[in-house]
């Protein structure tokens, strides 16, 4: 995991503003659709987490049918410990 990496976080508005790792980028997984080409836009390879690892999961293989280079990280808290121990 690159500590420069886009992490995307597909929860909620509101699960992401009660805690997020520090500069990712919010787009619930209902909004991956719509804004395709804005995530399509953003350096890859993106890593995706949400709460748990299953939205996430949800929206990398939709984004990896999409052509998008990106992997599931899991949950957000799991994501934002691996880069503490960087």
């Amino acid at each position: 995991m690159d500590t420069k990496q886009i992490i995307l976080d597909v929860r909620t508005p509101a699960e992401f503003m009660g805690g997020h790792v520090a500069g990712s980028i919010n787009i619930p997984l209902q909004e991956i659709e719509a804004k395709l080409e804005e995530i399509r836009s953003l350096p890859q390879p993106i890593l995706l987490c949400c709460a748990s690892g299953m939205r996430s999961a949800h929206a990398t293989l939709y984004l990896k049918k999409a052509g998008i280079d990106c992997e599931n990280g899991g949950g957000w808290m799991d994501v934002n410990f691996k880069l503490q121990q960087k």
